[in-house]
């Protein structure tokens, strides 16, 4: 079956976030296994498209995890500012403490709030400190994890 190039982006982004696909040929299997026709090539620009990228898991593994940069210039700006502000985060329950420098935690929240990270309810910053809640059942450990990757993709875009 063939879906609209909308259909597809909401169907990828769909598995990544439900399962850990670690390569574009497993998540083509997968999205064959659901009856869509399409190719390696065609996951490819959508990879790229939707600004996927992989991330480390806890356990030592890589998967794709998206983030919400389509066609938004400041989106990226904010990733490059999470990237340089940050300074390190901890876990308190279903909560994550981010710690950035003076002044940077409103950027830096509106950074999380623009990433498609899986389970966040809400941020709120102060001047150098940011509280993120997690969802119900959320594995907060694994959340602050991916945070801390795209922090380290912020510092090299």
């Amino acid at each position: 079956m063939k879906l609209s190039k909308q259909d597809r982006h909401r169907k990828i982004l769909e598995i990544i976030a439900a399962d850990e696909i670690a390569t574009q040929e497993e998540l083509v299997k997968r999205l064959q296994a659901d009856r869509l026709s399409i190719t390696q090539a065609t996951v490819s620009r959508d990879i790229k498209e939707l600004n996927i990228i992989k991330a480390n898991t806890k356990n030592g593994k890589q998967k794709f995890v998206a983030m919400r940069t389509m066609h938004d210039p400041g989106t990226d700006r904010l990733l490059k500012v999470f990237g340089e502000a940050v300074l390190n985060s901890v876990t308190a329950g279903n909560l994550i403490v981010v710690h950035t420098l003076p002044g940077m935690a409103p950027a830096c929240a509106s950074a999380i709030d623009a990433m498609n990270i899986t389970g966040v309810a809400g941020t709120i910053a102060g001047d150098d400190t940011i509280f993120i809640a997690a969802k119900t059942g959320v594995d907060v450990e694994l959340m602050e994890h991916e945070l801390m990757q795209f922090a380290a993709v912020g510092k090299r875009g």
